[in-house]
């Protein structure tokens, strides 16, 4: 049997405040290889660098406040709940114009997507090398 690999990590989503550290690594605490997620706490008015990727794509999701997320020179304002994506060879700079702070989580990968990786199965009972998740029906909901 496979070696099992499961990990939680609590992810403050409401600011810490003034003396919070602006960019907290999340992966680490993950044991994640494949992707970067980090914490980012923006206080009012601060922003961080213009920058750019080689190779990863980045997808930012905010917790709380609302993001200025200026991509190319144009702002857009990114609010609680909304993820966005910018391509890996596109300038952005992360910023927050409004009053209150803004928490983001940032996640960052490079290269092609596998997908349709899964195998499934139809219950915990079932063995073998399970199948296309297409070939697997949706199991009934819990009962009440």
């Amino acid at each position: 049997m496979a070696e099992v690999e499961f990990a939680t990590f609590a992810v403050a989503a409401e600011p810490a405040g003034p003396e919070a550290e602006i960019f907290e690594p999340i992966r680490r605490h993950l044991g994640a290889q494949s992707i970067g997620v980090n914490r980012l706490e923006l206080q009012p008015r601060q922003r961080m660098r213009v920058h750019v990727h080689e190779r990863q794509e980045e997808l930012y999701l905010v917790l709380s406040g609302t993001l200025t997320l200026i991509v190319e020179e144009v702002e857009h304002e990114i609010p609680v709940g909304t993820l966005a994506r910018v391509g890996p060879t596109t300038r952005r700079q992360v910023a927050n114009r409004g009053d209150v702070s803004v928490v983001l989580l940032a996640f960052g990968a490079a290269g092609e997507h596998e997908s349709r990786d899964a195998r499934a199965w139809g219950s915990w009972d079932e063995g073998g090398p399970g199948r296309s998740p297409r070939e697997v029906p949706l199991p009934p909901d819990f009962d009440e």
